[in-house]
């Protein structure tokens, strides 16, 4: 999978891919990044790619021309399933989102500063605009290092033991259950003895039960929905 991000601050973007996970899956080949500094495309020589917003108010508002560039000459070389747009007034990511984009082979993303970006960017290029919660960050950077994240996981190959993914929380709707590891004993909190039992089906259906209970007990709106 190939995914391009248009930023301002494309430092923001450097820790986030050269570390854990996402460094393994990028030497392995399975996933590619790249970050694209958008005032390459500015529109004159001081790297200007915002302005004052029509109608007033405070803020800056970032250009059309800048992305609209930006976007074109990426297009003149990869064809792109989705190009998404960071934004608290986009789509909430989730979970099943996450699986939905894994399954795609190229990406675009624009992240959004200061007021965001002018509308007829919106109207003209993007077909997907995604909010990870309902606060507003400095910009798009770390919105995007977490969908970044979140998709480079599910990548087959890119965890050393696959199926680990496939129980993680929100997979089946459900919060994962508790996990234990060494020590039996801690302090006089003991691992439960279920799992120590050897009884895969009886361990399962253990896990199963927890999920269901911590799920109730954290997040009931997961259910009701």
């Amino acid at each position: 999978m190939q995914i391009d991000i248009i930023t301002v601050a494309p430092e923001l973007l450097d820790s986030p891919f050269s570390h854990s996970i996402m460094k393994r899956a990028q030497e392995k080949g399975l996933l590619h990044v790249r970050c694209h500094n958008l005032r390459n495309w500015a529109i004159n020589k001081h790297g200007q790619v915002d302005d004052y917003q029509y109608g007033g108010g405070a803020g800056m508002v970032m250009m059309c021309e800048p992305l609209s560039n930006a976007i074109e000459h990426l297009q003149q070389t990869t064809i792109y399933d989705e190009i998404i747009y960071m934004t608290p007034d986009g789509e909430t990511f989730q979970q099943q989102m996450a699986n939905q984009l894994s399954m795609q082979n190229n990406l675009l993303i624009i992240c959004g500063h200061y007021k965001g970006i002018d509308q007829r960017i919106r109207d003209l290029y993007i077909t997907k605009e995604i909010s990870i919660g309902d606060y507003v960050l400095s910009g798009g950077e770390l919105a995007a290092a977490v969908l970044v994240d979140a998709i480079g996981r599910l990548l087959p190959g890119v965890l050393n033991d696959e199926t680990s993914a496939l129980f993680d929380s929100f997979q089946d709707n459900l919060l994962a259950p508790p996990v234990y590891t060494r020590p039996v004993d801690f302090k006089g909190h003991k691992v439960p003895e279920i799992l120590l039992s050897g009884h895969p089906v009886k361990i399962e259906d253990w896990r199963s039960d927890q999920s269901m209970k911590r799920t109730q007990e954290k997040r009931p709106d997961i259910l009701k929905d």
